[in-house]
């Protein structure tokens, strides 16, 4: 419990989703009696009328920006127009009507996406401007980005309190496991208890299994934007991760062991590897307000594939309409 949460009206985009129903419970935990999730069947945030309906039904004193198109490699292929407006439009209308309505503090998502596709590793938020981000996901990332650029020009012109925080792909229990639009720990973990229970010999899986990626389990990423939420000020732009990355290829290795699958893992190399390599340096975050990550992959993977196999049956569905 603190008592900076107490008395706080908090709007959560999101808040029922993979990453926002943590935040949620979390803010819960902290005290937080007034907390607010929009749902997109009563306010379709890409619209302005609905996000001035927002702020003027919940008179919030911070909002905390979860909501996002996102998927995978094939639903950013897939999508990449729907990605960048929609997310584009979201972010800059909740910004501007928050300023017009004096919000006292608004706290964005961004997302790895956004950095350059052969950015120098580890990822130094210093260089999220050094080229273009990888293509697959280009779109979806420049449109997360656009929010770092207006809380930089709205805090100089406006003195407008925001913070962009900036998180590796995130994983864990209540994660999207439809195969059309999961993202890659979902997608290896479904595949791979499928495989097993049919003794299947083999498994195909998208690229050469070359790329690193770096994950964060979702209940760190939770604490990690709200200790931002609470203790820091200024729109520098900010990393959210572990700082450790891992190959796909042993990042599969580990899950098949995880699913009990024993047949051979083969790779198509005629589908895309997205990004090369992502890994983040994360001294910003411990420096500014003393953020690390509690949940080493290992233990992560256990309690994720253990969610799964207790949930199945039960799981969320993500679509997205053109």
């Amino acid at each position: 419990m603190t008592s900076f949460w107490k008395d706080k009206r908090v709007v959560v985009t999101g808040g029922a989703g993979f990453l926002g129903s943590f935040v949620v419970e979390q803010l819960r935990a902290k005290g937080c009696r007034e907390i607010f999730v929009p749902r997109s069947k009563d306010y379709d945030l890409v619209q302005m009328d609905a996000v001035k309906q927002l702020y003027s039904d919940n008179a919030p004193d911070m909002i905390i920006h979860l909501v996002a198109r996102v998927g995978g490699i094939g639903a950013n292929q897939a999508n990449p127009g729907k990605f960048f407006y929609d997310n584009l439009m979201m972010g800059a209308q909740l910004i501007e009507v928050g300023r017009q309505q004096g919000l006292k503090k608004f706290v964005a998502l961004g997302t790895i996406c956004a950095y350059p596709k052969f950015a120098s590793i580890p990822f130094k938020e210093d260089d999220i401007w050094s080229g273009y981000p990888e293509e697959t996901n280009a779109p979806y990332g420049l449109a997360k980005k656009m929010m770092l650029v207006q809380s930089q020009a709205y805090r100089e012109q406006y003195r407008f309190n925001s913070i962009v925080l900036f998180p590796v792909n995130l994983y864990g229990p209540r994660d999207n496991f439809d195969l059309n639009t999961s993202h890659v720990i979902p997608a290896l973990i479904l595949k791979c208890v499928t495989a097993c229970e049919a003794n299947q010999p083999t498994l195909t899986l998208w690229g050469d299994g070359s790329p690193t990626r770096e994950f964060l389990y979702v209940e760190d990423a939770a604490e990690g934007i709200l200790q931002a939420a609470e203790h820091y000020e200024g729109s520098l732009p900010v990393n959210l991760g572990t700082g450790e990355e891992v190959t796909i290829r042993n990042l599969a290795s580990m899950i098949a062991k995880e699913a009990g699958f024993t047949g051979q893992i083969l790779w198509d190399t005629t589908k895309p590897n997205g990004q090369p390599r992502r890994c983040l340096d994360v001294s910003r975050a411990k420096q500014l307000f003393g953020f690390h990550a509690k949940h080493p992959l290992g233990e992560g993977l256990k309690m994720t594939m253990e969610w799964f196999l207790a949930n199945r049956n039960n799981l969320r569905q993500v679509t997205f309409s053109s």
